[in-house]
């Protein structure tokens, strides 16, 4: 499967200065998956240990953390040996050591030349500053497959070569884009994990077998999604996290003051009222990359994050495709797009799960009086509006008031509709199969 972070790990690869290397991600993102096909192209032989699999290697990093002799135990135990200038060594699962977390730090000072890369599910949960390797490692972040990711997965090349190489200006043919859209429900349903899209893509010839091999693949593992939260967090912690996670589709569309939308804590838990009971569970969930939280600004101006307030966000789910399946929605009903207001929600999480995966600047949703903008894109300095539309309207009442308050210099409204771009009013209309791109075709405004 195609994935973007490939070109991040091949110029990791080759700057003189990297660090050993440390992969997040939720689990069944991909991670072992790109590390080894990265080791298998780049490099002589890969040397994978699992710790989770393995208990044996654990051992090795107990007796102390040098790492020439790790390296010649590891020899031993794994019966060949490890070339230090043209082998790639993963340590997979890498929580289940914390000596191997804190031994990453002698790599990186001992033995500087060797490729070493490691990746955890549940890393966020485990780093604390005893075994953080701070200023030792180089971090990357594996998300779910993006759409254009999910329609490499599938075999679909003109459709992934189409998203990837659309810029501003472009026009897409009427059976291009419906042809686009229809895909995007698929990737609606499915999601971006990469065990999920592989179900689909084995029997996509029928819609109906695949759609429901889909959502039993999904509901596997959110078994094993909430078994990680049992194992992880305590008996009494893990009731609360697993209440939390599942109210987290149900108040994405909720309403506070039947207005605007923001994450409340009243009713999840008996006794719980306010942010401070909950922040715990929230950071939990959020270290467990499970959701992700959207702040939320009123009245603002720059620096954006100087006005943000700890307890006002949106949370979204990590994945659409689990989006879905949570909150049981049938496939059929995603595919008919006939799922009223909440398709709405769905479309503002899938955006926002778009951006999170191809940009690192920082988002923020706008609230003021009624009015609602779902995306604020920190980009070189302006702040980047983004509507999001689920259908093909494109008035945006919450945005002509934002725009005549801040004035930013561009703004984007994403709907069912194609693109196009109003160039006086400095408005880019795109359709939201193209979310994932909007930070490169900003560059090129």
């Amino acid at each position: 499967m195609k994935r973007f972070l490939m070109k991040q790990l091949i110029t990791w690869k080759n700057n003189p200065k990297r660090k050993p290397l440390m992969l997040q991600g939720v689990r069944q993102t991909g991670k072992t998956f790109l590390l080894t096909e990265f080791g298998q192209t780049e490099f002589n032989r890969v040397h994978l240990i699992n710790f989770e699999k393995q208990n044996v290697f654990i051992k090795l990093f107990q007796a102390d953390l040098n790492p020439r002799r790790i390296l010649e135990d590891l020899s031993f135990q794994l019966q060949t040996r490890i070339d230090l200038h043209q082998d790639l060594l993963i340590l997979d699962e890498i929580q289940a050591c914390p000596n191997a977390i804190t031994s990453l730090k002698y790599f990186c000072e001992d033995i500087p030349e060797l490729a070493l890369c490691s990746a955890g599910s549940l890393l966020g949960l485990h780093l604390n500053e005893s075994s953080f390797p701070v200023g030792k490692v180089d971090m990357m972040h594996l998300y779910p497959m993006t759409f254009s990711e999910f329609l490499a997965g599938i075999a679909d090349e003109q459709a992934f070569e189409l998203i990837l190489n659309y810029k501003n200006g472009d026009s897409i043919s009427e059976i291009k884009h419906d042809y686009l859209w229809q895909r995007l429900k698929h990737y609606f349903i499915t999601g971006g994990l990469p065990e999920v899209v592989d179900v689909f893509r084995n029997t996509q010839q029928d819609l109906f077998d695949a759609t429901k091999l889909v959502r039993s693949k999904q509901e596997e593992l959110m078994i094993a999604y909430y078994a990680d939260i049992a194992k992880h967090s305590g008996k009494i912690n893990a009731m609360h996290i697993d209440r939390t996670w599942r109210a987290v589709p149900m108040q994405l569309a909720g309403h506070y003051d039947d207005s605007v939308n923001r994450f409340r804590f009243k009713d999840i838990i008996p006794t719980i009222h306010r942010y401070s009971q909950l922040v715990g569970v929230l950071d939990w969930l959020e270290a467990a990359k499970l959701v992700f939280r959207l702040p939320i600004v009123g009245s603002f101006e720059q620096p954006v994050k100087a006005y943000i307030k700890e307890n006002i966000f949106k949370l979204f789910m990590f994945d659409v495709g689990m989006l879905g399946a949570m909150i049981a929605v049938d496939p059929s009903t995603i595919w008919q797009y006939n799922y009223g207001t909440y398709k709405g929600y769905f479309a503002e999480n899938f955006v926002g799960q778009q951006l999170i995966a191809r940009q690192s600047s920082p988002l923020f949703s706008w609230q003021e009086d009624r009015s609602e903008v779902e995306f604020l894109l920190s980009y070189q300095g302006d702040i980047v509006p983004i509507e999001v539309k689920a259908g093909n309207i494109t008035r945006a009442k919450s945005l002509e008031k934002y725009k005549a308050k801040y004035k930013p210099k561009r703004s984007i409204i994403l709907s069912a509709k194609p693109p196009y771009t109003d160039q006086q009013r400095g408005l880019m209309y795109l359709p939201l199969y193209l979310a994932e791109r909007i930070p490169e075709l900003l560059q090129v405004v």
